[in-house]
């Protein structure tokens, strides 16, 4: 029995020293161009690596993330509702290394666009021809009075970070029936606008089937919100009297927070949360700020042919942080953006002219397992900033059968599967 198995081992092991010769893995001393150093290993920054290896072999491309492991934002509701396990949102970058890309996990600190130079808080300083920044989002300091360090653990708003979306899950598995979930959903621009409203739809299926007296509300900033008519006829048909919106004009906008009464309040009024989820007003990551590239408005100009900074000449801004114009901030805008940006820094350093771009985004809004709407656009450069192209933003039909909402929930599910393997592998 032992002999058999050791000659299995012996003929897998000579099938594999087979394969490597004949397919060996990317070898990092085989990068003798230009450095591209890209910062963020998200959806955009992870993407933009890959690509500037497909686009030029002997680029050397250095990946910058604080995290060895990356938590997905899409889906991340579905965890929250106890629909998937938070390791179907978690990603490592073994599969990027593997193509020839420099993955250091440490935090960029400094940028230095005059002398070409990024900081790390290891003590490591890289040097880059090009600087590619996906630093996705932070939130507004003071934003929301009251909602310090202890608060934001508390009422967790559960979009940048892995620990905050299983502390949300537990709070609502721990919550009593009867009592009320208050999500605030920020003004725009913000990341994926769809997605408070998503998790509002998510969080009322879990209690529609879990704990059916109680209920949720959104405090909104806004006087209406993406694919309003389409999730109220969702809420109406699925959820009926489980889940309250409420409007800038009626008084949802979040003034201030009391974490150890657990007390929103508006201009209007005081709200008593058993759960509450509070996400505040957004602007482009730390490293943007740093880097030189935001401006007054906290968010990041770019050419849209190369996404390259109109503040600092060398850094391009991809993803979230970046004014992309008509183009939603959303995971597939980011990595749309990221394949542009790549052939564009390649064509660079080639010394060619960048083509002209057209990039595309698609975002699934799940309001239960088996029902989804969708919003799908095409966007290209007019007048200096990105527009819808013809045909426009193309929204699921209102009065759609139910089917059609089932298969866009499958679609939802591979469409996920589809970019994560694209980005992560």
């Amino acid at each position: 029995m032992n002999t058999r198995v050791d000659r299995r081992q012996l003929i897998k092991a000579a099938a594999a020293s087979t394969a490597a010769a004949a397919f060996p893995m990317p070898v990092l001393g085989q990068a003798t161009g230009p450095s591209v150093v890209v910062i963020g290993g998200g959806f955009g920054g992870a993407s933009c690596a890959r690509a500037l290896r497909q686009a030029d072999p002997k680029l050397k491309v250095t990946l910058v993330e604080t995290n060895a492991t990356y938590t997905a934002p899409p889906e991340s509701n579905s965890v929250i509702a106890g629909l998937v396990d938070i390791k179907a949102q978690q990603f490592g970058y073994d599969r990027i290394k593997s193509e020839g890309v420099d993955v250091v996990i440490s935090t960029a600190t400094a940028v230095d666009p005059a002398k070409k130079t990024v900081t790390l808080a290891n003590g490591t300083t890289l040097n880059y021809e090009r600087l590619v920044i996906s630093p996705g989002i932070t939130f507004k300091a003071d934003a929301i009075e009251g909602y310090d360090k202890a608060a934001m653990a508390a009422m967790p708003p559960a979009y940048n970070s892995g620990n905050e979306i299983i502390t949300l899950r537990q709070q609502l598995e721990a919550m009593e029936d009867g009592g009320t979930v208050v999500i605030s959903s920020p003004v725009n621009p913000a990341r994926c606008p769809p997605a408070p409203y998503e998790r509002a739809s998510l969080i009322a299926h879990f209690l529609k089937t879990k704990k059916p007296r109680s209920k949720v509300i959104i405090l909104d900033a806004k006087d209406s919100f993406t694919m309003q008519k389409l999730f109220e006829a969702a809420w109406q048909d699925l959820y009926p009297g489980l889940i309250e919106w409420i409007g800038l004009s009626q008084g949802g906008a979040l003034i201030s927070v009391d974490a150890a009464t657990r007390t929103l309040s508006t201009d209007f009024d005081k709200y008593q949360t058993a759960v509450a989820s509070i996400i505040p007003p957004q602007i482009a990551g730390h490293v943007a700020e740093f880097a030189g590239v935001a401006d007054r408005t906290g968010w990041c100009p770019v050419d849209p042919l190369t996404f390259e900074s109109r503040l600092r000449p060398g850094i391009h801004v991809i993803g979230d942080a970046a004014i992309a114009g008509a183009m939603p901030r959303s995971a597939s805008a980011a990595h749309s953006q990221a394949q542009i940006c790549a052939a564009a820094i390649a064509a660079q350093l080639a010394g060619n002219k960048p083509a002209a771009p057209t990039l595309t985004s698609s975002c699934y809004s799940l309001i239960a397992p088996d029902y989804a709407i969708s919003q799908k656009g095409t966007y290209r450069p007019v007048d200096d900033q990105y527009n819808e192209a013809e045909g426009g933003t193309v929204l699921s039909p209102q009065n759609a059968s139910r089917d059609m909402r089932v298969a866009e929930a499958q679609q939802a599910g591979e469409w996920y599967r589809n970019i994560t393997q694209s980005v992560f592998g």
